[in-house]
């Protein structure tokens, strides 16, 4: 009998000590999360040790780092971070995406950590048929336009619904966006969306000059849409409840 007593209190006091330390049965079993970024400036700036900051890197990282979840960073392009999210592979998440309805069937979603300013029209000094302060609902119906967009990509729920409606000629591709800033210049279409933010760091990312376009923003276009951490079905709830408690963006 006093073995086992001896016994049942050492075994109660190493749970104090684990409790003590902080040490959770959640916090042991969380995975490790592949955190994919790529290059994107101003919203993600690779760094050195692999990881990236940015407008949308550096709360992301904060965010993890604060949350006590371990990542283990890559570098992916945008179009394969969405395929391996759909396909649940593993435990793994996106930065700075938009959320929307199809989305939210295969994936999860963190509160935002950056807002857009609102979505302009990058194009060529060339283009004349659009003026500034037009109404994007008007320019997309017009006859003859060629809007360049990223394949399986979202502009956010007003600009995808004025695309569906309307439905102008879209040139879809899967390049990057310095690759897309390129034609756009040799007129293979004649404009792209883009954040304000990034039109500059796209041109000189191009090798272009800044010369050689103009933007055009759009009097019915709303200040832009929410960026989130988007996670693959297999991140636990855990996570995105820890995420959600120290991110700060408002």
């Amino acid at each position: 009998m006093k073995t086992r007593r001896h016994g049942a209190a050492g075994l109660f006091g190493m749970l104090l000590c684990l409790c003590g330390a902080g040490v959770t049965p959640a916090q042991e079993t969380l995975p490790t999360i592949t955190l994919y970024y790529n290059d994107r400036p101003p919203y993600l700036v690779p760094a050195a040790d692999g990881s990236a900051s940015g407008l949308t890197g550096s709360p992301a990282a904060a965010a993890f780092k604060a949350a006590g979840i371990a990542v283990q960073w890559a570098k992916v392009p945008t179009n394969r971070q969405l395929m391996s999210i759909r396909r649940d592979a593993g435990p793994e998440c996106g930065i700075g995406w938009f959320r929307n309805a199809e989305r939210e069937q295969y994936a999860k979603f963190t509160k935002a950590i950056y807002r857009d300013l609102p979505t302009v029209a990058l194009a060529s000094r060339d283009f004349k048929a659009v003026r500034e302060g037009s109404r994007l609902e008007d320019v997309l119906a017009m006859k003859g336009l060629r809007v360049l967009a990223k394949d399986n990509y979202s502009y956010g729920p007003t600009i995808d619904a004025l695309l569906a409606r309307l439905k102008p000629t879209i040139i879809y591709t899967t390049s990057e966006n310095s690759a897309m800033v390129e034609m756009v210049r040799f007129n293979r279409a004649d404009f792209m969306f883009v954040a304000e933010e990034e039109a500059a760091y796209l041109v000189e990312e191009a090798g272009l000059s800044a010369r050689e376009f103009h933007l055009i923003r759009f009097a019915d276009v709303p200040r832009g849409e929410r960026r989130h951490i988007m996670c693959s079905k297999q991140v636990p709830d855990e996570v995105i409840a820890r995420l959600n408690r120290v991110i700060t963006f408002e």
